[in-house]
């Protein structure tokens, strides 16, 4: 055999070589995105999907997002999962309308596109999948502020970013039940991007500017957390108590000093499970987005879309020192 017969037949050989074993990719590539990673929230939700791929069988998940929790950056993220034709985008937006270019960019091209946590507008998804009732979130961050205050009293709400859209509904939804709770007045909004360091500023601000404040109602996980250190540094645990959305095992030592008495959240793990099923049956053609269709989610159960092109997964719970050491350890 001469030598180029040989060179040639080598090479050819090492190339079915390496193309054998090569990985075989994924049928359906489904990608969540998340504000910014390094939030624990979003990485329970990743776990959560990740459980729902095992369940359904040759889906990947690709868990992605930016470092710092702003539009501009998961649009970056965004345009990245077009190039590489994923098959599903799952998106917790840090602005309801900035990045519906490019999902609209990503629809264009075949490719599913949902909002779940944090909605996008309609013209730039599929549907959207809400954690809960918005109605019932910001029933729930009020009442867990005045159950523990029976002669009513101040409160303030510590958000993340001024755009993120849960965050406005939930608000919008808890100033319209303040009425039903006498005595509560609430006296500032502010906004800590979902970043500690600032959020601690705000919540340090507002104990400062506000003498008699009560409660600190932060309906985010980093909000919430900062929050409880800020009272705690100030010298305030028993007269301001902290409290809204939070993970069990980022807030228990703060229910065991008493820098918060409660709080709610629903299972992060199970919003990014419900997330990866709904986005796998509407990216196969399993399911529709039409309003009115029921899609299941696994062990969860069904959601069902309605007019508006969203659904809600499932209630809060609440969270105190009763049963916090059961839940402290999951997530």
């Amino acid at each position: 055999m001469s030598l180029v017969k040989t060179l040639i037949t080598s090479t050819a050989l090492a190339a079915a070589m390496l193309t054998a074993a090569a990985p075989a990719q994924a049928q359906t590539r489904i990608a969540l995105v998340v504000k910014s990673l390094g939030n624990g929230f979003f990485e329970a939700a990743a776990a959560g999907a990740r459980d729902a791929a095992e369940e359904i069988g040759d889906v990947e998940i690709i868990y992605t997002g930016p470092t710092e929790p702003t539009a501009e950056a998961q649009i970056e993220v965004i345009n990245t999962l077009i190039a590489q034709q994923v098959d599903a985008i799952a998106i917790s937006a840090n602005d309801p309308d900035a990045v519906v270019p490019a999902l609209q960019r990503a629809m264009d091209r075949g490719i599913t596109v949902i909002s779940w946590d944090s909605g996008v507008a309609p013209e730039g998804r599929e549907m959207h999948l809400n954690p809960s009732s918005n109605e019932l979130i910001g029933d729930t961050i009020i009442r867990l502020a005045a159950d523990h205050l029976p002669d009513g009293g101040q409160v303030a709400i510590l958000s993340a970013t001024a755009t993120a859209t849960n965050q406005n509904i939930w608000i919008e939804e808890a100033q319209k039940v303040l009425p039903n709770y006498e005595g509560i007045e609430l006296v500032d909004i502010v906004y800590g991007d979902d970043l500690s360091d600032k959020s601690y500023r705000e919540a340090q601000g507002l104990i400062q500017s506000y003498p008699d404040l009560d409660a600190i109602i932060a309906p985010t996980t980093v909000g919430i957390v900062a929050a409880a250190q800020a009272v705690t540094d100030a010298g305030k645990i028993g007269e301001i108590n902290v409290t809204g959305l939070a993970l069990p095992s980022e807030m228990a030592g703060h229910i065991a000093s008493g820098a918060s008495e409660s709080f709610a959240i629903w299972n992060p793990i199970d919003l990014g499970y419900s997330a990866t099923y709904i986005a796998h049956a509407l990216a196969t053609g399993a399911a529709t987005a039409e309003p009115g269709s029921t899609i299941g989610i696994g062990h969860v159960g069904e959601v069902t879309i309605g007019e508006d092109g969203q659904a809600a997964m499932a209630e809060p719970f609440t969270y105190d020192a009763s049963n916090i050491d059961q839940f402290k350890t999951i997530f």
